[in-house]
Formats: structure tokens, C-alpha cells, sequence
């Protein structure tokens, strides 16, 4: 029988060596990983984040499923967005969580945050447990990104709501011609100087091409079973937000 394969960046690699891949990765520059957020973002990360939550507009008392979570980004903000609730940060690599704990409002909310090493396509999670499931610049690191959103969808509650903000495609064919160039010639550079690791640099550039344009991941979305799927483009569709409710 045929082994399976998938892609890691431009490799053609067996589906069972992705994980450890990724593990390896996010492993890897865990320590520098925020910093490395706002240098290659020029900062505009936070505001694609923002505009999530504002999407969201988390209510108090919900309980979120961050997924491939990492560092807490998404959970402090919700938490502070909505007030009160619950947060579980789930992620492949467990020095991402570590330095997660490490922040300053990790401590402030720790009865409100749980941290949990864990795979996108198998949640360790009852059926109907969580209001609300994000994922932000992880599910094209998923080795099937498909199954990630049936489990989205099996995870959540009924009235439950999925949030996916991913690096996406630029419909004007100039633009994106001059962000390969950015990306391509930049980001592994930056990757060098700041946290001394080109590879895993080069492997997030090239992941972000192979990943799925919006109208294709959003057809994904609704063969999840997602309903009311929709989803925006951020600063011209170099970053893509897509949302659906389990009704």
C-alpha cells in the first residue's frame, strides 16, 4: 500500500513524520516566537488579533478551546475580552505552553487558563464541551486540516462558535508578487538574526503557500458542518478570518 504523504512547506513528506516536523519547528523558536510575531508582521499581528476578537465579541462566562494556542496570545485576550470564562490552551509542542506561563498575564489569570499538550486531530475532549474554538496561524501546521475541523465541530457545543485566523491568499496578482518577495527573501533572514534559525522560518513561508485560498477553506468550513460560514480578508487577504456556529 501507498504511504501517505502531506506537505512540510514544499516537501513531500510521509502524513505520519508531519507532527514531529511541526514539534520540531515550534520546538525550536518557542523562545522567541513573540518577538519574531511583531518583527515579521511589523506589529500588524496584534491588529489582525484584535479584529478577531472583535468579530467574536466573547461574552462572559464562556469557555474556549484555543488550539495550536501556543503562547496564550489569543486566550489572555479573549479572557480579557469577555470579563470572565474559561480558556484551555492546546498545543502540539510544550515548549510553546512553557513560555505561554511564562507571561506575566499567565499569572494574573491562572485559575481562568489551563494548558494542554494535544493534537488538532484528536482533541482530548467530551462531545458539546466548549462555546467557543479558535485557532490562529495553526491549522495549515495541521497534517489533516480537515479532520481539525470535524473535531472543531464535534468539540463545540450547539450554538457553539468557530474562529479560524490564518495567513491566506492576496487576490491581486501585483500585490502578491511583491509579498513572496518579502516573505521569501525577509522572513527566514529575520529568522536567522532573531532566533537563529533560518529552517523553521523558511518552513512557515512556504506552509503559508500551500495552504488553501478562502473560497477553498471555506468550503472545508461547511463540510465540517459548520453553518452561517463566512469569512473577511484582513489587510488585502495576507491574513483571512473565518467563522461558523454549530447550529
Amino acid at each position: 500500500m501507498d504511504q501517505k504523504t502531506t506537505h512540510f512547506g514544499f516537501q513531500e513528506i510521509p502524513e505520519d513524520q508531519k507532527a514531529g516536523r511541526v514539534r520540531g519547528v515550534f520546538g525550536s523558536v518557542a523562545s522567541k516566537y513573540d518577538v519574531m510575531n511583531d518583527v515579521m508582521s511589523l506589529g500588524i499581528h496584534r491588529v489582525w488579533k484584535d479584529a478577531m476578537m472583535d468579530w467574536l465579541a466573547p461574552r462572559p462566562g464562556q469557555r474556549l478551546l484555543d488550539v495550536a494556542g501556543g503562547t496564550g496570545d489569543i486566550s489572555f485576550r479573549f479572557l480579557k475580552r469577555a470579563g470572565s470564562g474559561h480558556a484551555t490552551v492546546l498545543d502540539l509542542t510544550e515548549p510553546m505552553l512553557v513560555e505561554g506561563r511564562k507571561r506575566a498575564e499567565a499569572e494574573r489569570m491562572a485559575d481562568s487558563l489551563d494548558w494542554v499538550v494535544g493534537d488538532a486531530m484528536a482533541l482530548p475532549f467530551e462531545d458539546n464541551t466548549f462555546d467557543v474554538y479558535t485557532i490562529s496561524f495553526g491549522i495549515r501546521n495541521v497534517t489533516r486540516p480537515q479532520e481539525a475541523l470535524n473535531e472543531a465541530f464535534r468539540v463545540l457545543r450547539p450554538g457553539g462558535r468557530l474562529m479560524v485566523l490564518e495567513f491566506s491568499q492576496i487576490p491581486n496578482e501585483g500585490m502578491q508578487w511583491l509579498y513572496d518577495r518579502y516573505s521569501f527573501n525577509m522572513i527566514p533572514v529575520m529568522g536567522q538574526v532573531i532566533a537563529n534559525d533560518r529552517d523553521s522560518y523558511q518552513y512557515l513561508v512556504e506552509s503559508i503557500r500551500q495552504f488553501p485560498d478562502q473560497e477553498t477553506f471555506l468550503g472545508m468550513v461547511r463540510a465540517a458542518g459548520f453553518e452561517q460560514a463566512k469569512y473577511r480578508n484582513l489587510s488585502m487577504g495576507i491574513a483571512c478570518l473565518h467563522s461558523g456556529w454549530k447550529l
